[in-house]
Order: structure tokens, then C-alpha cells, then sequence
């Protein structure tokens, strides 16, 4: 049985949205968050520097607001297809995102993923304070965290699969064993293995011999 540990970025691949941006919408910083973020996935700008500058933009939401932007969420056409066909085949799915806990969670939980892992925002009296929790979820992150669900899973990373679209996707996407670029910026598109184009996510099963 083909057993894969399939591994994905989250903004602009399993889901539609980039979700600093619809925090940064409700915080009227849209404008100044869309370019750091540009600058970081086009491998501008160091990823922890670039997000903790526009978390910093952050500060002073209240809490509900992840709800808000929750609703805002569009899972991207084909994931739960993959997911499926991927399961199906007794294999594994996973997330790991530089955005954050308080969206993905339901997301992921919905989806019935078997790993997750994203940023945490700092809160405090209801607020955001702009700033994070614990250890950043960087590029370097991306690929510590497939190579330990490879392990969990028992499964070569010959044997995994990464789906990114953005320059902090590329050190997980050179450990694994196929790394597909999805609509992917540039310095994903010169690195990937296979590049998908057309915003399907259930194109990654053909590519693993699961469908057609």
C-alpha cells in the first residue's frame, strides 16, 4: 500500500486567503501587510523579522476577531479529495504554517488532518498585543517539523510530500521526496520537483500514483 506523508503550506495553498491579511484588513493595515508579505515569500526579506512586523500591526484587536476572519476562510477546490485519496491509501496529511493557531485549528479539525502546526498570537485582557507565543513557525521550522511527522509515521522522507508556494516553503520542500510548487512564486517555481498551476489540490494524487 502506498503510505505517504503528504505535507502542506497553509496561506495560498489548502486555503485560498492569506490570514495576516484578513487580521491586517480588520486592523487597517492591509496596505503595509501586503508588501512586507510579498517581500518574504519572494525571499526578500527574513521570514521571523517580516512576520513579526506585521503581527506588530495587529496590536489592539480584540479577540473576536478570529471568528470574524474565520468565516472569511475558503479551503482551496480538491483538498478534501486529496486528503481522502491520500487516507484511503493509508497515508498521512499535515499542515505547517506560518500563520496561526486560532484560524487553522478549526480548519485542520474540520478537514480531519492528522498534523498541524502554526504561530501563535499573543493575547492578553481580550486584546492583541502584536506580538507572538512560543518558538516561530519559519522556513527551518517547516522542515524540522516534516522530518519529526516522518518519524512519527515511521515513513522515509523518501517517502513525503511537500506542497508549498513561497520561499519558506523551500527547506521543506528540499528534504522531501517530492516537492510539488502549487501557483507557486518564483523561487519555488526555479526549485520544485512538479509544478501545479491550476488551483486544485486533488492534482497532487495522480503525481502519486493514487488516482488516474
Amino acid at each position: 500500500m502506498a503510505r505517504f506523508l503528504v505535507v502542506l503550506d497553509v496561506d495560498s495553498t489548502l486555503i485560498e486567503n492569506e490570514v495576516i491579511e484578513l487580521l491586517a484588513a480588520e486592523a487597517g493595515s492591509l496596505a503595509e501587510v501586503e508588501s512586507i508579505t510579498r517581500a518574504a515569500m519572494n525571499g526578500e526579506l527574513d521570514f521571523e523579522a517580516s512576520l513579526r512586523a506585521r503581527v506588530a500591526t495587529l496590536v489592539g484587536l480584540p479577540e473576536a476577531v478570529f471568528g470574524k476572519v474565520r468565516a472569511r476562510v475558503t479551503v482551496t477546490a480538491g483538498v478534501p479529495a486529496m486528503i481522502a485519496g491520500v487516507r484511503g491509501a493509508g497515508g498521512r496529511v499535515g499542515v505547517v504554517s506560518g500563520g496561526f493557531h486560532e484560524v487553522i485549528d478549526p480548519v485542520a479539525q474540520a478537514l480531519g488532518l492528522d498534523y498541524w502546526r502554526a504561530n501563535r498570537l499573543e493575547v492578553a485582557d481580550g486584546v492583541l498585543t502584536g506580538g507572538l507565543v512560543g518558538p516561530v513557525i519559519d522556513a527551518q521550522a517547516k522542515a524540522t517539523t516534516l522530518r519529526e511527522w516522518a518519524a512519527d509515521f515511521a515513513v522515509p522522507l523518501s517517502r513525503t510530500v511537500a506542497v508549498g508556494d513561497g520561499a519558506n516553503d523551500l527547506p521543506m520542500m528540499a528534504i522531501a521526496g517530492l516537492a510539488v510548487g502549487f501557483d507557486a512564486k518564483a523561487p519555488v517555481r526555479d526549485l520544485a520537483g512538479v509544478l501545479l498551476d491550476v488551483r486544485d489540490l486533488s492534482q497532487v494524487l495522480p503525481l502519486l500514483g493514487l488516482r488516474g
